[in-house]
């Protein structure tokens, strides 16, 4: 096999805000080899587009790349000056910005804008410019070139704006063209033309693409191998139609069973994922998925688990897969997907939650139960609030926290 273009080896990138450090992106590893097609798929806020500007350098305060290498051609992206990173970021790694509209400067010509990207980088001569200009509004099918070349952004449909910013990421022949949810806000008309468009730069120019999506159907359609991300963690990853056909993580299990297919069961509903994505700044322990995974064990609460390979080229972090929870747990014909509905494991109890079923308790049980725990013997100690609630019904329970830290 060749060896990669791009190598990205625990990347983590967070945001230092006011109300914490919300990580963003956390020990995200993977390659991208010559010619192939990647897709980062998961839901809007999971890193995908952090993930794409950490590449590029573009993370803007106060945003910060905390650790890890991003490897290109055996140079270390975030070793290098901005000088540097400058000349690769367009010259031999592009992008397509999600919102053409938005990322297109409004006052100055479509051509203007495609011509000044090769100028910028000096690696097509000054000569061929213009004509190369019109060459790629064709390449990219924008019809009558010549004259829509002089036209403005606003002038341009959606799915136009979206050629032409196709044509300005291909203007300087880049190695590597990340595209950022490049069918966004498009019609299906339009969207299966901007993908057919991607698909054909690929074959006919060997161009490596890492396409980013929350579209499912997006990601067969175009890509060879997948990258599904969750709250800042790659979960799984391998060939697209491995992982299709034999999803091992609940998340991504749960994604395709969210989408409508052709060739399932027309009387079988939909399942929507319960709950919503944790906060980055505070993000539960053990795996970000256990407060809405149907499988959870008690090890998912206590234990973030590491991608580790599962055969076929596939890897993925879960302390249960989807093999076990087919096996064990009944998930060819689960139907309630509510968080531990399939595996009957509730999150561990809160302290508070634990003193209220204390409270029930005559005092000679609470008594005998803290000497039987004493780790929860200590954490009353550690919280005035808790044992204040205790003490409404137990006073004597005061006596014992005293006694426990006297000892101490």
């Amino acid at each position: 096999m060749s060896r990669p273009i791009l190598e990205v080896k625990n990347l983590s990138t967070s945001f230092f805000t006011d109300d914490g450090e919300v990580k963003a992106v956390r020990n995200v590893s993977f390659e991208l080899f010559p010619g192939e097609t990647l897709g980062i798929v998961g839901e809007s806020g999971c890193g995908k587009s952090v993930t794409a500007m950490s590449i590029l350098g573009l993370v803007q305060r106060p945003g910060k790349i905390v650790s890890g290498q991003i490897m290109f051609k055996d140079k270390d992206l975030t070793k290098v000056s901005a000088e540097e990173l400058r000349q690769v970021r367009g010259r031999d790694i592009a992008m397509i910005f999600q919102d053409p509209l938005s990322s297109m400067n409004p006052v100055l010509r479509i051509g203007f804008q495609i011509d000044e990207a090769m100028k910028a980088h000096n690696k097509i001569q000054k000569d061929d410019i213009a004509p190369r200009g019109i060459e790629l509004l064709k390449q990219v099918r924008v019809p009558d070139a010549e004259r829509r070349i002089k036209d403005y952004p606003h002038q341009f449909s959606g799915g136009m704006r979206q050629r032409a910013m196709i044509a300005m990421g291909l203007s300087n022949r880049p190695e590597v063209l990340i595209a950022d949810e490049p069918t966004t806000a498009l019609d299906v008309t339009v969207q299966a033309q901007i993908l057919e468009l991607l698909r054909d730069l690929n074959q006919d120019m060997g161009m490596s693409i890492i396409l980013i999506t929350h579209n499912l159907g997006v990601v067969a359609g175009l890509c060879k191998r997948v990258v599904v991300m969750y709250a800042g963690e790659i979960v799984e990853e391998g060939p697209v139609e491995q992982i299709f056909e034999n999803p091992q993580h609940p998340y991504t299990w749960s994604l395709l069973r969210s989408l409508p297919r052709v060739d399932s069961n027309r009387q079988e509903r939909l399942r929507s994922i319960e709950g919503l994505p944790p906060d980055l700044i505070a993000p539960p322990p053990g795996c970000e998925f256990n407060p809405r995974c149907p499988f959870r064990i008690e090890k998912c609460f206590s234990e973030d688990p590491e991608l580790e390979p599962i055969g076929n080229a596939q890897h993925v972090a879960c302390w249960v897969t989807m093999t076990r929870a087919f096996a064990e747990m009944g998930a060819a014909t689960i139907t309630d997907t509510r968080p531990g509905a399939a595996s009957g494991v509730r999150p561990p109890k809160d302290l508070l939650e634990v003193v209220a079923d204390l409270r029930t308790l005559a005092e000679p049980e609470v008594l005998e139960t803290l000497a039987q725990d004493p780790a929860l013997l200590e954490k009353l100690s550690q919280e005035p609030a808790a044992l204040e609630r205790l003490n409404e019904d137990h006073p004597a329970v005061i006596e014992k926290v005293i006694e426990n830290l006297s000892d101490d």
